[in-house]
């Protein structure tokens, strides 16, 4: 029994004294949910078309809007693991901006006269920098087309756009809202809604990559637990997490997913893979685990073996993880590669809901090598499942 399913089987009373009744289900449902989250959206692939239609998407090129990604933390991170995709996609800007820079520098990011689509992530809907940051938007850019990707029907962001003409909101099945602290399954599919709304006009071909995912996340699952779970007990004081392209995003969920789930007790950095030598490489060193999200596109994939191979090569961290699609020509530069070993090739651009199922086990089993509840890691309240006492002016 891999060590998920070991947490998924104990006792209803043990898992509510040791803080496990949420977050190991929410991490082993992912694959199953995919599934449910590509029905819902497909069934409003119609209306879906048209509203993004509205928006600009199917104008001349130079007519399109910019599109922003707006979240704050994990739904930022969101943004940041599908801007490449859906620029690609769409062929027009799109740009991640956190919800918290908007809240202070609104005036610096809205130009007169751009048109825009904002899409919107929230799992509660109830952040009080993206109510705030959207209720602006509302009052003093009524030009604004505003879609929002949200896990919770009743959260304050959801009513806000109700009814309007240039709105449409995404209520994702109640089963990805969260119930532990970490966001883990509604990180997934909403980054996987934003995967779909790439193929608003494409959604058969978009399913044969689903269905490679899906079959990927089951495998991966006991693989990445096995290993995370090893890893955890021998107590790193930090961990680095690195990735390109659509994987930087995911290097940062990764990393704050250890960070949340231990309370800070497990140090975290996460970089760009070549902007790691620019300084960062300088806190590495024995006390660290050091993981590197693999690519499989060959140029990008040199560049990281290259990285891993100097780490090495300069003994810099107790040990090196790859987490790879394709293991080949990785074991001799990494101490473990873990990958879901399918047939299926999964391009990196919609690898990021894979990818961070690693980094949320490590959080996991990390959050209980400290002594810590997953599903309430934070003892003195520090942080809170959905943030609070945001003063807004």
């Amino acid at each position: 029994m891999d060590p998920l399913k070991g947490l998924l089987k104990l006792s209803a009373t043990e898992k509510a004294e040791r803080g496990l009744e949420h977050t190991p289900a929410e991490i082993a449902q992912q694959p199953g949910t995919w599934i449910t989250t590509f029905d819902r959206l497909h069934h409003r692939q119609t209306e879906l078309q048209n509203f993004l239609s509205h928006a600009g998407l199917r104008c001349a090129p130079q007519e399109r809007p910019v599109v922003f990604l707006i979240g704050a933390g994990t739904s930022d991170y969101i943004g940041r693991s599908l801007h490449h995709l859906l620029r690609s996609r769409w062929q027009c800007e799109v740009i991640p901006v956190a919800s918290t820079s908007l809240l202070t520098d609104f005036p610096d990011y809205v130009l007169s006269g751009q048109r825009y689509l904002w899409i919107s992530f929230s799992r509660s809907g109830d952040s009080p920098e993206g109510v705030a940051v959207l209720e602006r938007a509302l009052a003093e850019c009524p030009g604004i087309s505003h879609l929002l990707v949200t896990c919770h029907a009743n959260g304050r962001m959801n009513r806000a756009v109700e009814g309007r003409a240039n709105c449409l909101s995404i209520v994702l099945d109640d089963a990805t809202n969260d119930r532990g602290l970490a966001m883990t399954s509604s990180f997934t599919n909403m980054v996987l809604s934003g995967q779909i709304l790439a193929h608003a006009w494409s959604m058969e071909e978009y399913e044969t990559i689903l269905r490679a995912l899906v079959s990927a996340g089951e495998r991966f699952l006991p693989r990445a637990a096995t290993l995370a779970s090893e890893l955890a007990q021998p107590g790193y004081k930090r961990v680095c997490f690195v990735g390109s392209g659509a994987l930087v995003g995911t290097a940062l969920e990764c990393a704050l997913k250890v960070l949340e789930l231990t309370a800070g007790k497990v140090q975290t950095m996460s970089q760009p893979t070549l902007a790691l030598r620019h300084g960062p490489m300088a806190a590495l060193d024995h006390e660290t685990l050091f993981v590197a999200l693999i690519s499989s596109q060959p140029q990008r994939r040199q560049y990281e073996v290259d990285l891993l191979r100097e780490i090495g090569s300069k003994d810099l961290v107790r040990t090196r993880v790859a987490v790879a699609t394709e293991p080949e020509s990785l074991r001799a530069e990494a101490d473990f590669v873990v990958t879901p070993e399918t047939l299926d090739p999964i391009p990196d651009l919609y690898r990021p809901v894979l990818d961070v199922i690693f980094g949320q086990l490590l959080g996991l089993f990390a959050s209980i090598q400290s002594g810590l509840k997953p599903d309430l890691p934070s003892p003195n309240g520090v942080i809170s499942r959905v943030v609070q006492n945001v003063d807004i002016y």
